[in-house]
């Protein structure tokens, strides 16, 4: 057992695939495959079940997955400690997201490195792309793309967007209730605030004013207040404790969530790390809804 096999392991478990892991790790397929066979004679054990769309895990590849992933990223912290890398992280996330994407994260590591140098940007799309690319950041998480060919985009989510507002139960009827009701966004080139109109739109509904609210959290409270609506993921609003929301019409539901990097950028010890942390705290690598 070495840690090649562990990293072939959890990604065949993560993508649930063979043939997409291998393309991911650079490896031949009949390599992978073997990588796998080895794990499973070594443990005596079936791992996987093959179908049609490719594997899934059995009950024991499970547990086996989870102690894989802890292992890995231990040995992630100890390369770092042993050959002394450069104790930072430089990181984006965009205004809608905030610190909370990416705080408990820092928190976890911080507890291992006290000393590490975290320099985070939150903004648009657009301003963190270009953070990116002029080396200011080394990795971020975005809503949508520019689709620059000097960035490398990895889609690690889903996100279902509702709206939020005063006053909504089962029974509010959603182009009833946000026609002619302002909307409040984080700013005017907001990717949120695209969507509203384009709902708006979409339903002929006619729009009220549009709100800038420079902070998710006071975003949301204005938004309950009832000063207008606002649009945000499910992911967030859970965590407000928002229980009462509208559901977005299925063509505007879904946005897809990116962590990008510079094209050709091979991420440090402590960015592996982190990049783990923030998926397994935000429920990533999940990309089938």
């Amino acid at each position: 057992m070495d840690i090649e096999n562990m990293k072939a392991f959890v990604s065949v478990a993560e993508l649930k695939s063979i043939s997409a892991a291998a393309a991911k790790l650079n490896h031949l397929q009949s390599n992978m495959t073997a990588k796998i066979k080895k794990i499973e004679n070594h443990y005596n054990q079936q791992l996987f079940v093959r179908n049609s769309k490719g594997v899934t895990l059995t009950k024991d590849g499970e547990k086996l997955y989870h102690q894989f992933k802890k292992i890995l990223f231990f040995w992630e912290e100890t390369e770092n400690m042993m050959k002394k890398h450069e104790e930072k992280l430089r990181v984006g996330t965009m205004i809608s997201m905030g610190g909370t994407q990416v705080s408990q994260a820092l928190n976890k590591l911080y507890q291992t490195y006290p000393n590490l140098s975290v320099t985070l940007k939150t903004g648009s799309t657009a301003y963190i792309e270009n953070q990116i690319l002029q080396g200011k950041i080394d990795l971020a998480y975005t809503i949508g793309t520019l689709k620059n060919k000097h960035i490398k985009y990895k889609k690690v989510a889903i996100e279902e967007m509702v709206i939020i507002g005063q006053g909504i139960d089962q029974s509010t009827n959603f182009e009833d209730y946000i026609c002619e009701k302002n909307l409040l966004v984080l700013s005017d080139n907001c990717l949120y605030l695209s969507i509203l109109r384009d709902i708006c739109k979409n339903l002929a509904i006619t729009q009220g004013e549009i709100i800038e609210v420079g902070d998710p959290e006071t975003l949301l409270q204005f938004a309950m207040m009832g000063m207008g609506i606002t649009l945000v993921s499910k992911r967030i609003a859970s965590r407000y404790n928002i229980e009462q929301y509208l559901e977005v019409p299925s063509t505007f539901r879904f946005v897809d969530l990116y962590l990008i990097t510079r094209l050709h950028h091979e991420f440090t010890p402590i960015e592996r790390q982190f990049i783990e942390l923030t998926n397994a705290i935000n429920g990533m690598e999940a990309n089938n809804r």
